[in-house]
């Protein structure tokens, strides 16, 4: 359980979503997806390392004023995210999933793990096939921008929950 703080109080939070970015390496989609996780009430990991300073203006910007609401958490490496997430609940986002995004049920609680911009998920992560997803698209596309991705995700999950 995580805390955040409200009007100096500490009060019990529980993300219904864990978006985990594996070694993100570019601003403008980390802040879009934060946007996404204050309005679908997740709670951001960020996997280092970053190809971007955190602090980075625009970061902030592409968040919005939404930044300062954000659940945002960033970890030395995979080994730190596993202790605190364990992978059982890990959904692993690729394009070399079997399993469509919209074929499972997601529990509350649920980690969704995104790979970097130009690499994707290293192969070290993929050992659990029946946990990865892939979103259906056109084979003339290689893949979404990583924000339109998560965005997917989130939602999907919203949707299974009712809203």
């Amino acid at each position: 359980m995580w805390f955040i703080e409200i009007i100096g109080l500490s009060v019990p939070y529980e993300p219904q979503l864990h978006v985990v970015l594996h070694q993100p390496e570019i601003h403008h989609n980390t802040g879009n997806i934060g946007r996404t996780c204050v309005a679908v009430g997740a709670k951001l990991w960020l996997v280092k390392p970053l190809g971007f300073n955190i602090d980075d203006a625009s970061v902030r910007r592409a968040g919005l004023d939404y930044w300062e609401l954000l659940e945002l958490e960033v970890v030395e490496n995979w080994a730190d995210l596993v202790a605190q997430l364990p992978v059982e609940s890990h959904w692993y986002f690729t394009k070399k999933g079997a399993r469509s995004y919209s074929d499972v049920q997601y529990l509350r609680g649920a980690v969704m793990v995104f790979g970097s911009e130009s690499q994707g998920l290293p192969d070290e992560l993929l050992t659990r096939p029946e946990r990865c997803l892939r979103l259906p698209m056109r084979p003339e596309v290689r893949c979404l921008n990583l924000s339109n991705a998560a965005a997917v995700a989130c939602y999907e999950a919203l949707r299974q929950w009712g809203g």
